[in-house]
């Protein structure tokens, strides 16, 4: 058990969520340590790295730049801070496009053995998606079994993560306007690998010295990822294990059950926890948590991994990524399995502490202290057998005294995919247009991304939602937002009423909530697709669409990738965590100003969410305006966020 030497800060300063706060107190109590005391612990953290002027590319380094010094300041090679900060952001996005194109690799591979009848547990759920994503391709379909469409499906796919092409395979759903453009900066995602590999060789010492060069190779690379391996994870996703239709479900701590077998399920890819569902269904194995004297065995979900099943078979969610630690110091968790990405390695430090069993299941992602089964699809029901069934072992060691559940879970609606908007619409994205045009509804926000510790949890993504569904304005959200913005109570359709009078009424009469469940992080891949979707039902680009992106908590890498590319398709972002750029102010001047006028988009900073939504509203009327919509008066503002305006300078 670790333990810190000073009293942690009150949980109310450190989250919004009561859950939470419950289990923080424990942990204040206990002297367990979590991420917000090992932040804590960290300060004050180096002012060189978070304004992005060190560097350890080479042994001739490590480097820094002081910003602030006299005269010209330049590392070892010469490099100076533009060129220093730009290799760093450039760099963060090859390993966030990395991170989820191999996580679209994994999906792929699963895809291509079950068509060659390799795999147990994976069969093709949905054909209609196949054949759409076939006929989109060019593959023949007709008089053809769906393995075979499946196989040369998978062969087309594969070839988007090599160097053979001029453009990746699904860029058609993109307006003509926008391919144009990118024609036109040389900025075409070529191969979803190849764009990865050419930034780590543009960043290494002595190869592209020009920051400008570096930043628009960022956009290529991100654009790999969002309009390639993030969608060929999503496309796949929904062809294996069926497209996302809207289902209740719930939310928060409260959704453990003292009575039953809890297992939970945490990570991003939802290859394993998909047979670990139907494992638990098992007839055998609900006999044998009877025999340890359970009532049942209960999935929960954690971060991605729990959205993906959450949005395709209503699995409750536990919590997003700062609740990790905390599931486990409830004392009620039998087993946490993981796959990647997000997964803290102090939780095997935390089970410790309790009877949890940690268990580890990609080769690609060890845990110390974790039992590791390796996932193999091969062999995919029968592992996952083997992991509930250690889950139940687990149960027998778990002290009653030790649970602390004191949440009541909270409802929340999810498996809002493109497809299931447009069926929601009636078929046709005319109603959302009508609605927009008339000013009932007066744009559309996707607010994604993580948590941060630096930010106090659940706040940024739930007040900034609120201050947009205020203003009428639709909420799309994906992986950590969506389970925040679920606690919150923002995602049923009666949370219609929190909405403004135009906004209420469409989610009225369509029985939706105004803030949309659209999946895990990977799934950001939806909002872009539906945003091509309507600017080609217009005619227009996207960068004219009343629509902006927000990251209020992000930490992740996977972020920066996110952000890049919502950027480079066409839509305003505001990031409410500082990225580290602002040790070069021509950076940040390309990243928040140049941009607009390159790409029709670009990035802001606004770490307060009142100010973000005044920045975003006033934003999304420009673009109205634009479009000839009728706009309100930029200075006419909800109640709440008037405070924050007068205060504001964005």
């Amino acid at each position: 058990m670790s333990t810190t030497t000073r009293r942690p800060p009150e949980p109310t300063s450190l989250t919004i969520a009561d859950d939470a706060r419950a289990v923080l107190e424990r942990a204040r109590e206990e002297g367990i340590a979590t991420v917000w005391d090992r932040l804590r612990a960290q300060q004050p953290q180096c002012g060189y790295c978070s304004l992005g002027v060190s560097c350890t590319n080479c042994s001739m380094g490590p480097c820094r730049i002081d910003p602030f010094g006299e005269g010209p300041q330049r590392g070892v090679c010469g490099a100076d801070a533009d060129v220093i900060v730009a290799r760093n952001f450039g760099r963060s996005i090859a390993a966030g496009a990395s991170a989820h194109s191999d996580h679209g690799r994994d999906i792929l591979e699963v895809f291509a053995a079950t068509a060659e009848e390799e795999t147990t547990g994976y069969e093709i759920r949905d054909e209609a998606k196949l054949h759409a994503l076939a006929t989109e391709l060019g593959i023949a379909t007709e008089e053809r079994s769906a393995l075979e469409i499946a196989r040369d499906l998978a062969d087309a796919l594969q070839e988007d993560f090599g160097t053979r092409k001029d453009a990746i395979s699904l860029l058609d759903r993109v307006p003509e306007v926008r391919r144009e453009l990118w024609r036109q900066l040389a900025v075409t995602p070529r191969g979803i690998d190849r764009e990865n590999v050419e930034m780590l060789h543009r960043t290494h010492m002595g190869v592209d010295n020009d920051y400008t060069n570096i930043l628009l190779h960022g956009l290529r690379t991100s654009l790999a990822d969002g309009w390639g391996g993030s969608l060929v994870a999503t496309e796949l996703s929904d062809v294996l294990f069926g497209i996302p239709q809207p289902v209740m479900s719930k939310v928060n701590l409260g959704v453990l059950d003292a009575a039953q077998v809890n297992i939970a399920l945490h990570g991003h890819n939802p290859l394993l926890s998909d047979v670990i569902v139907q494992a638990a269904q098992d007839e055998e194995l609900v006999a044998m948590a009877t025999e340890v004297g359970a009532t049942g065995i209960n999935l929960v979900g954690l971060c991605c991994t729990g959205n993906e099943l959450q949005m395709r078979k209503g699995v409750p969610m536990a919590g997003n990524h700062l609740m990790q630690e905390l599931i486990i110091m409830t004392g009620a968790l039998d087993a946490m399995v993981v796959d990647y990405q997000c997964i803290m390695p102090s939780v095997t430090d935390i089970a410790k502490c309790f009877h949890t069993e940690v268990i580890s299941t990609a080769d690609k992602a060890r845990f110390p202290g974790a039992t590791h089964i390796s996932f193999d699809p091969h062999r995919g029901l029968e592992i996952g057998r083997e992991i509930v069934r250690r889950g139940i072992v687990a149960y027998g060691n778990r002290n009653p005294d030790r649970v602390l559940l004191t949440a009541e879970p909270v409802e929340m609606m999810a498996g809002f995919s493109v497809e299931a908007i447009l069926a929601a619409l009636g078929g046709t994205p005319d109603p959302l247009v009508d609605a927009i045009a008339s000013g009932k509804i007066r744009g559309a926000v996707g607010v994604v991304g993580c948590n941060n510790p630096k930010v106090i949890q659940d706040g940024g993504h739930v007040t900034l939602t609120r201050r947009l569904i205020e203003n009428d304005i639709l909420v799309l959200v994906t992986g950590c937002s969506a389970i925040a913005n679920g606690k919150a109570g923002q995602m049923v359709p009666e949370a219609a009423e929190m909405a403004g009078e135009g906004l209420r009424e469409v989610c009225q009469a369509l029985g939706i909530p105004p803030v949309l469940h659209m999946g895990s992080c990977v799934d950001n891949t939806r909002i872009i697709v539906l945003a091509a979707a309507l600017a080609n039902h217009l005619g227009v680009d996207v960068s004219q669409l009343p629509l902006a992106g927000a990251a209020p908590e992000w930490y992740s890498e996977k972020a920066i990738s996110i952000g890049a590319y919502v950027v480079a398709s066409g839509i305003s972002t505001v990031l409410g965590v500082q990225p580290p750029i602002f040790g070069s102010m021509n950076v940040v001047k390309l990243l928040a100003e140049d941009l607009d006028g390159v790409v029709g988009a670009r990035f802001a900073v606004e770490p307060d969410p009142e100010r973000a939504a005044v920045w975003i509203r006033r934003h999304l009327e420009e673009k109205r305006a634009g479009l000839g919509l009728p706009a309100h008066d930029l200075d006419t503002i909800t109640a709440p966020a008037a405070a924050a305006a007068a205060a504001s300078h964005v």
